[in-house]
């Protein structure tokens, strides 16, 4: 059947092992100093490895695949303990993968099983990198009477915030109003929490000196089409080398199969906002 399914690039993998504790179905082991791909019917398409990647060699592409078996899949992460049973149902409750869930729970019913505590960020039996482990940072939604500029009041909710960090599949991500910025705006712009981040999800990168910038525009892409972002709200500084990164979006808006609107400011050296313009895409 064609379906979703994890795609490998070999060429870009370096054999790091960070994808591996992040696909508990167990589709993904190192052969040859490489993730491999190694059953069809253990990958569920669902992409939860996609944001582990450093060198963004994991993607996913529709071909003619095994069917994916939920059943077979959850009988060999039981083996593993309840932490990564419990962070297997998240991972399909997030994705609303509802059928693959009940037959997950009906499984542990008939086998006496429970599904585990609710899943931590940083599950026990996580051996990747611990600071590109997912979480949820909460915060305590501002009164009407408080005011959007106590100093040192943080408008971030979500970790990591890197591009080639993230994963466009993040529940973090669906339907929300992303800010895209420049690595060094938030170093510039002192009101960056107050006035660029609050109410946005965040990510960052430097256009100049990162690479795999095919890679973050694919990451763009996704978000606008698969996570279903609202608005995309672009800081950059106002140095040259900066409107590469807002290249990099309008182009991924331009090739995207739904339409966002898309916003510019551009930041002063000295910390000012010298542009806020709506971008035509």
């Amino acid at each position: 059947m064609i379906r979703k399914i994890i795609h490998i690039d070999e060429v870009k993998c370096d054999g790091c092992e960070l994808c591996i504790p992040n696909c508990p179905e167990g589709a993904i082991q190192i052969i040859e100093g490489k993730a491999r791909l190694v059953s069809d019917m253990f990958c569920d398409g669902l992409g939860a490895c996609l944001g582990h990647c450093p060198q963004g060699a994991i993607t996913t592409e529709e071909r003619e695949a095994e069917d994916y078996d939920e059943r077979a899949v959850i009988e060999k992460i039981v083996r593993q303990g309840p932490a990564v049973v419990a962070a297997h149902l998240e991972h399909l409750r997030d994705h609303g993968e509802l059928e693959y869930l009940k037959v997950a729970e009906d499984y542990l019913a008939e086998k006496g099983l429970t599904g585990g505590s609710p899943a931590k960020p940083e599950p026990k039996g996580f051996c990747g990198c611990p600071g590109s482990a997912e979480r949820k940072i909460d915060r305590t939604p501002k009164s009407a009477c408080t005011t959007t500029s106590v100093s040192g009041e943080s408008s971030l909710t979500h970790w990591p915030v890197q591009l080639h960090l993230i994963s466009p599949d993040s529940v973090h991500f669906k339907n929300c109003d992303l800010l895209i910025a420049a690595d060094c705006v938030a170093f510039s712009f002192g009101s960056f929490h107050s006035r660029l981040l609050d109410g946005k999800k965040l990510t960052i990168f430097c256009p100049k000196l990162d690479q795999g910038l095919d890679i973050y525009r694919e990451k763009v892409l996704a978000l606008i089409d698969r996570a279903k972002v609202n608005t995309l709200t672009v800081a950059i500084m106002e140095v040259p080398c900066c409107r590469g990164l807002l290249q990099i979006v309008v182009d991924a808006a331009r090739s995207a199969s739904r339409r966002v609107p898309v916003k510019c400011m551009i930041i002063g050296v000295e910390g000012g906002i010298l542009s806020d313009e709506w971008v035509s895409v």
